[in-house]
Parts: C-alpha cells; structure tokens; sequence
C-alpha cells in the first residue's frame, strides 16, 4: 500500500485520529494536506485550538523526507474549507484521498440539549464532511479518480443513549456515502464510511473530564467491545484507512467499513 505522489487531505488532523492516519499516509510516501481548527469551539468545552499541534505534525512528516503544507480554519465555514483545498490543488497538483474526519462527541439527553449543542453536532460532523466533499470532488472528477473515506462511529449504525445528536450526525453520514458514492462512481470516485468502536484519542480525555470519570470508564460504557478491549488505538484505524484508500479495495464503494472489537456481534 504505497502512496507516493499521492496527496491525502485530512480534516481534524492535528490530533488523534486525524493525526495518526496523516503519519501512516506520509510514511507510505504521501503528501499531506493538514486541516483543522484555527479557534476554540463553545461546544464541546474539551475542544483546543490546533495550530501548534499543525506545526509539530508538519515537523514530524518532513524529518522522515514527507511533504505537508497545513490549513487552519473551521471545518463549517465554506470558504476555509475552499481556501484549503485550493492550497493543497496550488502545492501538490492532486487530491488523491480526503478523510472526513474533523468531528466531536458530547452526551445529553435529546429534551435536554440546547439548540446550539443540537448544531454544532451536525454542522461539526456533518456539513463539515459535505463541504470538504464539495470542494475535492470536482478535481476527483477531472483526475478520473479519488477516495472519500467518512469517519463515522457504532453510533452510526446503532442507537445509543444520551448521543442522539451524534448518533444523527454519524447516521447521516452513511447515507450521505452511499449517495456521493454513486453520484461518482462514472468518475472514478469510491465513498466509504468507516465505524470504529471507542477510540483511544484526546477526545476520550474529553468526554472524561465532562463527565467527571476516567477515559477507560468512557470507552467501556459507551462500546462494551465482545473482545476483550476497551478501546482501539488510531493507528489500528488508520492501517484500515489505508487499506481502504488503497488499490487493494479498489471494488469497496458505497459501503460501511465497521471496526468495532466485535462489539455489534452482541
């Protein structure tokens, strides 16, 4: 699963999820194009302002010889996403692969969350990947080919209490897969989703300090994995990102990619 002179835009990618699947494209030879927030977000409270960590991911590409030029704005803001995609198009010439994964996750209940919660949560997770879609897949079009893999959740494939607003937002995702996946596909374009069970990334830490308890106790209430893990590290999702991105999976489209610990087996 080589990937040189390929050019993957990562949403979300300064930490995380987003930053270790950067790291495996890069080390496979790609170039990367690193986007993420340039402000602190009212909702959830956990989330930090990213540009340093950009810096140290850009570090960290270019002392092993990669090549990655960062992009910060906010994910539901047109023209940041535009403006990105345009410098990624002006450096690297291609968008080979775009990984929707700019995201957050907060519990409440539905009757009590706040309109404003309700938003952010579709418009961070939903219309974020819409954007960053919109504005990749007409230079996917021309170059006769592209992937679009979608970072969403169990949640997006079974109800789960106190995340009906995250639920939606991951739910809706795989719709929107499978109808950009077919909309595309006389093009070269293959869309899939992707749903992990809990992983081990800062947002855990998050939803801990919410919440008042411990990461562990986070991943084990909201997955209940059938193996015995209580989460899954980045790097094992990101070594399915690259699989999927790759020739290797070049029949997989319109799909749902599920990385769950067995947990849906129940």
């Amino acid at each position: 699963m080589e990937f040189k002179n390929k050019t993957v835009f990562i949403t979300g990618a300064a930490n995380g999820q987003g930053r270790a699947v950067a790291l495996a494209f890069a080390k496979k030879g790609a170039n990367i194009i690193a986007f993420d927030l340039d402000k602190k977000l009212s909702y959830p409270i956990y989330n930090e302002v990213s540009p340093n960590n950009l810096a140290t991911l850009k570090e960290e590409i270019e002392k092993f010889g990669g090549r990655c030029i960062t992009c910060t704005g906010d994910i539901r803001d047109a023209k940041s996403v535009e403006t990105a995609v345009n410098r990624g198009i002006e450096a690297f010439k291609t968008i080979d692969v775009l990984f929707n994964n700019a995201g957050i996750c907060a519990y409440g209940y539905a009757h009590e969350l706040t309109e404003n919660e309700w938003d952010s949560m579709l418009d961070i997770n939903l219309k974020g990947s819409w954007l960053a879609s919109k504005y990749c897949i007409p230079h996917m079009r021309n170059q006769k080919r592209g992937v679009i893999i979608n970072n969403s959740s169990i949640a997006g494939l079974r109800g789960m209490a106190r995340l009906s607003h995250y639920a939606a937002s991951k739910w809706a995702l795989v719709g929107f897969t499978k109808a950009i996946a077919i909309e595309n596909a006389e093009y070269g374009i293959r869309v899939v989703s992707i749903h992990p069970t809990g992983v081990n990334t800062p947002m855990n830490d998050g939803l801990a300090m919410m919440e008042g308890t411990t990461p562990r106790e986070i991943a084990e209430r909201s997955a209940g994995n059938l193996l015995p893990v209580p989460w899954i590290e980045p790097e094992d999702v990101a070594d399915s990102v690259l699989f999927l991105a790759s020739d290797k999976a070049k029949f997989i489209t319109g799909s749902q990619f599920v990385l769950d610990a067995g947990l849906l087996t129940r």
